[in-house]
């Protein structure tokens, strides 16, 4: 059968829409914005994430421009080639690649000091997030502005793609009393903006330590739009950290982090970080049936069973190593409807209704979900959705300020 016009048509559209190209900052600054590091003396915070289109290291790629020296990079969590597994406090030493001195901003020190600075005209900032409040890439990417802005060191962020779109907001707000590094200021869990978007909002909003404003330049993207999954990019998928291993990990993780604040594993040490849950007084027949029951947008459970291991480079003694857990699969069927935040809570609450004696919290649960009202209300027995509509109005009030910072 001959095809007509009509049918060729709509596939050149097809795959042109499939091989839709975002262009992040790090290649826009050796074109556009190269002016920005001609002849200085650079400095990067960055990780093995910060990749150009043709698969380059932004550090290398600096190095062989000749455009500019670069003199030292500073790592967060995870390392500079992210492969340090997550709270794994990280040493300072020296790139192999580069021959540039590396200092580690988690562990001892989360800010660059002015001794660190010294000699540095311009510090660039270039790593790629998930999106979600709790992930310390936007803390470092906030603290290392504020030290830019005392040392009155041009800063220059070079923005990515928000992986799970930059239009979904949901979660508590971070309450002041719990600030911290995994919530140094207060938005929701998930805010919907890129790293480029966040600088400009800690930077105008006064937020950094002392009211300092940083000489704050955003590299832009070019070709992304608000509506866009990480898949429908063009770009390369890198994991942001060793257990952020897919797209699918970064999808239920704003909502699924949540059990790092309990005695349930969150499938560290698994093939399917984030996505699995569960604990060995857990029947994952019993607690899938529970939460299928409640019929949630965009979300579906499947019983499993997992042990978790240790995986070098990605988890080290993970919750109840070598133990058998029962659990469930967290099956996102419509990524576009589906509430990972909420989905967690109702999670929760289905857990401590089934397991009151055995589920625990632990220390660091008000601390990501940015208030006690979290842990209270679930230990009171309030019902899910209760909680749930307990940041309608926040999220409300949070948009409005968002939306003077948006970039696309």
């Amino acid at each position: 059968m001959k095809r007509t016009s009509f049918q060729f048509l709509l596939l050149f559209l097809i795959v042109s829409f499939a091989s839709a190209q975002v262009t992040p900052g790090a290649d826009l600054l050796f074109t556009h914005y190269a002016h920005l590091i001609q002849g200085k003396r650079v400095g990067l915070v960055t990780n093995h994430s910060a990749l150009r289109s043709d698969g380059r290291h932004l550090a290398d790629a600096l190095v062989s421009s000749r455009l500019c020296t670069l003199v030292v990079l500073f790592g967060p969590e995870h390392g500079i080639r992210g492969d340090a597994p997550a709270g794994e406090k990280i040493q300072d030493d020296v790139d192999a690649r580069t021959g540039a001195k590396v200092y580690s901003l988690y562990g001892r020190i989360n800010k660059p000091t002015p001794e660190m600075l010294a000699g540095v005209d311009v510090l660039l900032f270039d790593i790629f997030d998930v999106g979600a409040r709790f992930y310390t890439y936007e803390s470092t990417m906030s603290l290392a502005m504020e030290a830019a802005a005392e040392q009155r060191i041009p800063y220059v962020v070079l923005d990515r793609p928000n992986p799970i779109r930059g239009t979904w907001i949901e979660g508590f707000i971070r309450l002041d009393s719990l600030r911290s590094f995994v919530g140094l200021h207060p938005i929701p869990i998930a805010h919907g903006m890129t790293m480029g978007e966040l600088a400009k909002m800690f930077n105008e909003e006064g937020w950094l330590k002392g009211g300092v404003k940083a000489n704050l330049t955003l590299v832009k993207m070019e070709g992304w739009k608000r509506n866009m999954w990480f898949d429908e990019t063009g770009l390369t998928w890198t994991k942001p950290s060793p257990n952020i291993p897919a797209l699918s990990s970064a999808v239920v993780y704003p909502g699924t982090c949540f059990f790092e604040g309990t005695n349930l594993s969150e499938g560290r040490g698994t093939e399917r970080p984030f996505e699995y849950i569960g604990a060995p007084y857990v029947d994952g027949k019993e607690l899938a049936a529970a939460l299928n029951a409640q019929k949630l947008k965009g979300v579906t459970f499947e019983p499993i069973e997992f042990t978790p291991r240790d995986i070098p480079g990605a988890a080290t003694n993970p919750k109840h190593k070598g133990v058998k857990c029962g659990g469930v699969f967290v099956q996102v069927t419509d990524r576009n409807v589906f509430e990972p935040v909420k989905t967690a809570v109702h999670m929760i609450a289905a857990l401590k209704q089934l397991y009151p004696t055995q589920f625990q919290w632990r220390g660091s649960i008000d601390r990501l979900a940015g208030t006690p009202i979290l842990r209270e209300m679930i230990d009171a027995g309030r019902p899910a959705e209760e909680i749930c509509a307990l940041w309608a109005q926040e999220v409300e009030r949070f948009g409005k300020v968002r939306e003077k910072y948006l970039l696309y």
